[in-house]
């Protein structure tokens, strides 16, 4: 073989490697006995990758108190998942730190044993929910896509991708795949209070909303369950505060001492969430199991 001609075959297949090693492959499915929850994640390749979440939160329903009625309605929809019956897409949205996703994690971990599965994918990771969707069609366990936080600003791609895999492409959702989302928006995008101009009224008073707030409202109506959370009164954040100081190990005298602390540290926070009574908890039960030890 010409010499010349055999090195721009080593070249030409050199490029060939380079090309290939950042072109998008297909998305691979992971090792599903390692976990029974996972993250997807886009590298700076382009190249998306489901990986197992190695130390799971060990978060019980049992745990979460003050939010019983939102609790039996995802447990419910929840359970007739796993058990192959029709269920909705879950939106969960209201006040910060009142235990939306931690509902879906105690989910999680009650119906693990009965083949459920969780994948978080960030909103920017949206776009690709198409291609996770394909790789778990086919698994006899049922799969929660989970999306934090979630909110859109005006042109974000994943809204699209969203909006379609929830209802609306031509091609149906997988049986065993749902959408569990948390969200502060109840319509996911920003409102504005021009389009409130956009309204209109007929000659009876009936009002019909313009193509803007349609536009908003479409996504979450997506959704076939919504569940609302809503900031804790004081009496039922301190029994949220007892509760895991309970889980703590801390005695019941000293769990009814820490009540005018736990008030100071919602006070200073301005809040009296369901979160910021774990930190309290956290903060005192480490104080107080190292006065025990002192």
């Amino acid at each position: 073989m010409n010499p010349s001609f055999e090195r721009l075959m080593q070249r030409a297949e050199a490029l060939i490697d380079r090309i290939e090693s950042v072109l998008p492959r297909p998305l691979s499915a992971p090792d599903w006995s390692a976990s029974h929850a996972f993250r997807y994640r886009k590298r700076s390749s382009g190249h998306g990758l489901l990986e197992p979440v190695r130390h799971v939160a060990s978060i019980a329903l049992d745990d979460l108190k003050e939010v019983e009625p939102q609790k039996e309605r995802i447990q419910r929809n929840t359970e007739h998942f796993v058990k192959g019956l029709p269920a909705n897409n879950v939106l969960l949205t209201g006040a910060r730190g009142t235990g939306k996703s931690s509902l879906v994690k105690a989910c999680l971990n009650a119906y693990a044993a009965q083949g459920l599965r969780l994948i978080e994918v960030d909103k920017s990771d949206l776009v690709d929910l198409p291609d996770i969707v394909e790789v778990v069609a086919g698994r006899p366990e049922k799969f929660i896509v989970y999306c934090d936080d979630l909110s859109f600003e005006d042109g974000e791609p994943g809204y699209k991708a969203l909006k379609s895999i929830l209802d609306g492409s031509v091609s149906a959702s997988s049986a065993n795949v749902l959408i569990y989302a948390t969200s502060n928006r109840r319509h996911l995008l920003p409102e504005y209070m021009k389009e409130n101009l956009t309204y209109t009224h007929t000659a009876d008073g009936e009002v019909h909303p313009g193509e803007v707030v349609e536009e908003k409202i479409s996504l979450s109506e997506r959704f076939g369950l919504w569940i609302s959370f809503y900031p804790f009164s004081q009496d039922e954040y301190l029994a949220i505060v007892a509760q895991w100081l309970s889980s703590f190990g801390v005695a019941a005298g000293a769990i009814e001492a820490a009540r005018p602390q736990a008030l100071v540290w919602a006070l200073e926070r301005g809040s009296r969430s369901g979160r910021v009574a774990y930190q309290f908890a956290r903060d005192y039960a480490g104080a107080h199991g190292a006065e025990a030890g002192a």
